[in-house]
């Protein structure tokens, strides 16, 4: 959520701000509506101060034996009028709401130009796209040969983007997922948590799901939503409380499922595991005091890098552009991993600083050590990593000329010691 302040400083800058993300100008309707919310509270301040210097009137005149019909006429009058000022207040507020709540985030001024992802920057480059003896397969032909990834049972049971593991496949899976989790609140510093799979509108609305992007999720008959990532009930955790900043930085992570509708993705990536509508992930959320959030936005994009780093996986690091900046982010720094078998780049995780952006639509604030007053905190939220997408690279980058796939280092302990899957 936008701040209100800081629109009506500047209006042309916030406009300029919409720009850079190719949206049409908003300052100007958005502070018609504050204008007309503002007048209608002064007013009805005004009223009520009459109204409350009416009533003594009254009182006085009565005890005094005095005509009051008049001035009751006149108090009749006030109440009339200040239900219409309230509603008219209402009115406006739900107005210029409309609006701010489907407005992204400011962009920091480091973010790049640019319309889509073609204008992201490359930042950092670890390794480089090997050149194998052997034509590498897609992570779909290696599951499927080696028996342990079905589509067709999957396409059975619930449709398309959905995916079957067995065997040694589906707990390489798990190893992956708790490794992560291990790693992060081990070697780390988070802490973690089982999340509520299902959350309620509010929980949505607090980091930016809805309403914008109400299409991108799933809903059962009861009103909740599947979380789409387990950033949005960590973030949550904060919403409408008071923190201490003696307990910040919050640092949470989650291993759960992910749902997501995929309303967009009509004819990408319909071979694989690379967009399902479920698929799992660790989700990275820190809660902290504004002046941190730089220095935790690098820490976290570091933290992802070391899980791909210790899977022998090669990737780099970019910075998004204005017009590849998600709604809620004022910056972000996607980890891309090289895919022997695509021969591309493939996004694994996307590190996002929100600055205050989410904790104003939640109400998450903090309270400094002097006690002076309650701040806005700032949230970050990032995949550490998803675990589908490291299993698909983890199978093309290690894939061997026979078909079979080297298990990396870290992950053999759980594996049972297992050092390669299929082959001799």
């Amino acid at each position: 959520m936008q701040d209100i302040r800081r629109l009506r400083g500047d209006p042309a800058a916030f406009d300029a701000a919409l720009a850079r993300r190719g949206m049409a100008p908003a300052a100007s309707g958005i502070l018609s509506h504050d204008e007309a919310r503002r007048a209608a509270q002064s007013a009805l301040q005004e009223k009520q101060a009459r109204r409350n210097a009416l009533s003594k009137d009254i009182g006085i005149a009565k005890r005094h034996g005095a005509d009051t019909a008049a001035l009751e006429a006149e108090a009749v009058q006030l109440r009339n009028d200040m239900a219409t000022l309230e509603a008219e207040a209402a009115e406006a507020e739900a107005a210029q709401q409309a609006v701010l709540e489907t407005l992204p985030n400011i962009l920091d001024a480091e973010v790049p130009d640019g319309r889509d992802e073609s204008a992201n920057l490359v930042k950092h480059q670890h390794g480089m796209p090997p050149t194998l003896p052997f034509k590498p397969k897609q992570h779909f032909e290696l599951g499927e040969a080696l028996g342990l990834m079905d589509f067709a049972t999957a396409a059975k049971l619930a449709g398309a983007r959905f995916t079957v593991l067995k065997g040694a496949l589906a707990r390489l899976e798990r190893a992956l997922g708790q490794w992560m989790l291990n790693l992060h609140t081990e070697a780390h510093g988070y802490t973690e948590s089982a999340v509520p799979l299902l959350v309620n509108d509010t929980t949505m609305y607090g980091t930016g799901q809805l309403p914008k992007f109400a299409e991108d999720l799933f809903r059962t008959t009861d009103g909740r939503w599947l979380i789409p990532t387990a950033e949005v009930p960590l973030t949550n955790f904060a919403a409408q409380e008071i923190l201490a900043e003696v307990d910040l930085p919050l640092r949470l992570t989650a291993l759960s499922p992910c749902f997501r509708s995929e309303a967009g993705s009509a004819g990408r990536d319909t071979r694989g595991m690379l967009r399902q509508h479920q698929f799992a992930k660790v989700e990275l959320v820190s809660i902290v005091k504004p002046e941190d959030s730089d220095a935790e936005h690098e820490r976290m994009i570091r933290c992802a890098e070391r899980v791909l780093t210790e899977l022998g996986l090669v990737w780099r690091r970019i910075i998004l552009c204005a017009g590849d900046t998600g709604f809620g982010a004022a910056r972000t720094y996607d980890l891309e991993v090289w895919l022997p078998g695509q021969q591309a780049w493939r996004e694994i995780s996307s590190c996002s600083n929100c600055r205050d952006f989410q904790a104003r639509r939640m109400g998450a604030r903090f309270r400094a050590k002097d006690g002076k007053g309650a701040h806005f905190l700032h949230t970050l939220n990032g995949s550490g990593v998803a675990v589908g997408r490291a299993l698909i690279a983890v199978l093309e980058t290690h894939q061997q000329a026979d078909g079979s796939i080297a298990i990396p280092e870290v992950l053999r302990p759980y594996m049972g010691g297992m050092a390669r899957l299929g082959g001799g």
